[in-house]
């Protein structure tokens, strides 16, 4: 860019799971590169303060399982260790911590960038009415998107089994090969299309991974795309 302009640091509560974070990173740095169009530096490049902790308790074991410690206390802490290091606004790039998202509030005075709002707006914006949930069942269970969903007028659509799609989450947490998760990520999204879906909603942070393998034809959006672009509203002036 031709001018550099100060921009607002970022802090984010990362490690559920360290892949999503590190996905939300290179999302930030693409949307500049682009916006910037060959004029970059280093210095046009959103601040990122990151808190990368794979020691979250479990979301998993907590809110589907029934067991494990609860994640607020740890969620809070982080907050308040990101505004302590300089950050301005909090963002969160796991959307079954979004249950949380009131422990983060309330940890500091800071905003919150809300994944799940962000999400909802956008599909609005793009029309969307009924959408195909490609989300872990904590999703679900929480009714995480459900009040978000109802002020616009949209209706979730979730697949008559969505343990499959707890499944996939756990191989791309274990670490299994991408390109051998995705026909099993492409397969989930035309089942959701069956059931009625008329646009996909990517909202698991570690299946943002597999987005290669959507199908075509069909809209879809990300949430993680979602949160990146409020960052970045947020983060320039």
């Amino acid at each position: 860019m031709a001018d550099t302009v100060v921009m607002r640091p970022v802090g984010i509560l990362g490690g559920m799971g360290p892949e999503a974070t590190i996905l939300l990173m290179q999302k930030c740095i693409a949307a500049v590169t682009s916006a910037a169009q060959g004029t970059l530096d280093d210095a046009d490049h959103i601040p990122l303060i990151v808190h990368q902790n794979p020691q979250v308790p479990s979301r998993i074991a907590r809110l589907i399982e029934g067991h494990g410690p609860d994640p607020a206390p740890v969620l809070a802490q982080m907050a308040r260790d990101l505004a302590a290091a300089g950050a301005q606004a909090l963002a969160m790039p796991c959307n079954t911590a979004h249950h949380y998202a009131d422990a983060v509030r309330g940890a500091t005075a800071l905003p919150f960038l809300d994944m799940i709002g962000a999400t909802a707006d956008h599909l609005d914006r793009a029309g969307a009415r009924r959408i195909g949930m490609l989300a872990s069942p904590a999703t679900r269970l929480t009714g995480l998107f459900d009040q978000a969903f109802r002020a616009r007028d949209m209706t979730p659509v979730w697949l008559a089994d969505d343990a499959p799609l707890l499944e996939l989450i756990r191989a791309v947490k274990a670490g299994q090969p991408l390109d051998r998760l995705a026909p099993r990520m492409a397969a989930l999204a035309d089942l959701a299309v069956t059931q009625g879906a008329d646009h996909l909603l990517v909202a698991c942070t570690e299946l943002s991974l597999l987005t290669h393998a959507m199908p075509e034809g069909v809209p879809w959006s990300d949430s993680l795309d979602c949160l990146t672009d409020r960052i970045v509203a947020f983060a320039w002036p």
